[in-house]
């Protein structure tokens, strides 16, 4: 397994804003016709996330991820640690996982209110995988440029540090302010946590496609989903509404450890990779 100090110890070439583009990637929703979805309208090139609810469990994350493996695509799934009931679970997962070619993961602590498990964290959770002597090559953890509504910022901060030598890059949370993130990701790099960053922005999404979304994943889980995505929902709401080409020309400028974007789809895939193709068309005139 590839730890952050393997990383630390490789020089890497510093991305252009180009280089950023064209790392992208996507979260997609395990939810009725995505796997066609991303048939249709996404290159097998475009690497995947395939996110998780506490709602529906890691069932429908793992299924999706098992297909769109079969088709070519590289997927990490969304492994939330709250949802792990034992270690014979995580076992279970992993070589499930290996078995089906997957060699990246996303590795988060998970909203459920109660953990199933011993596993309250995401810290918790990988080296339980790291014990086990998992088979992924990208392990991908999160971070919070805006910080998190429900956890202090010193904690936030701490549980970076101790999970990045688990782990081999970095994926964020939305953040529409191109300046602080880039202070938080060159703060993170300052603290130890040398790790390449991909920035999660939302990609081309619309008020009512929230809506549906949010109506599709429960009561509960609607309130959380909504929660977390209130500045989006916020700027939705806007005369002009959200258009993310903008925000992902700064983004890509950012310097420091910036490797890449990844997107949140919100299932918008057509949308999504046409927007992907003319920015990057955009790019390659300028460059």
């Amino acid at each position: 397994m590839t730890t952050q100090q393997e990383v630390a110890g490789s020089p890497r070439r510093r991305p252009g804003p180009a280089d950023v583009v064209r790392a992208m990637s996507y979260e997609v929703m395990p939810f009725r016709g995505t796997e066609q979805n991303v048939l249709e309208h996404v290159p097998p090139a475009v690497p995947l996330t395939v996110t998780v609810t506490d709602a529906k469990g890691l069932e429908p994350t793992l299924d999706l991820t098992e297909r769109l493996l079969r088709h070519g695509y590289q997927v990490a799934p969304h492994l939330a640690a709250r949802q792990f009931t034992d270690r014979a679970h995580v076992a279970d997962v992993v070589a499930r996982l290996d078995e089906a070619g997957a060699r990246s993961v996303f590795v988060i602590g998970g909203d459920a209110p109660h953990p199933a498990g011993p596993f309250a964290d995401a810290h918790s959770l990988l080296l339980a995988m790291a014990e086990l002597g998992h088979p992924f090559t990208e392990v991908g953890i999160g971070g919070y440029p805006e910080g998190h509504a429900n956890i202090p910022a010193a904690a936030l901060d701490n549980a970076l540090r101790e999970k990045a030598p688990l782990a081999t890059r970095v994926i964020t949370q939305i953040c529409f302010d191109a300046a602080a993130t880039g202070a938080w990701a060159a703060g993170i790099s300052a603290s130890g946590v040398d790790l390449p960053v991909h920035i999660g922005l939302p990609g081309p999404v619309n008020r009512q496609k929230l809506v549906r979304i949010s109506a599709g994943i429960g009561l509960g889980q609607s309130a959380r989903f909504l929660r977390k995505q209130q500045n989006l929902v916020w700027r939705l709401l806007l005369p002009h509404g959200y258009e993310p080409t903008k925000l992902a020309r700064r983004l890509a400028a950012v310097p420091g450890n910036i490797a890449g974007l990844h997107v949140f789809t919100f299932n918008e895939l057509a949308k999504t990779e046409a927007w992907r193709r003319e920015l990057l068309a955009r790019l390659d005139v300028r460059a």
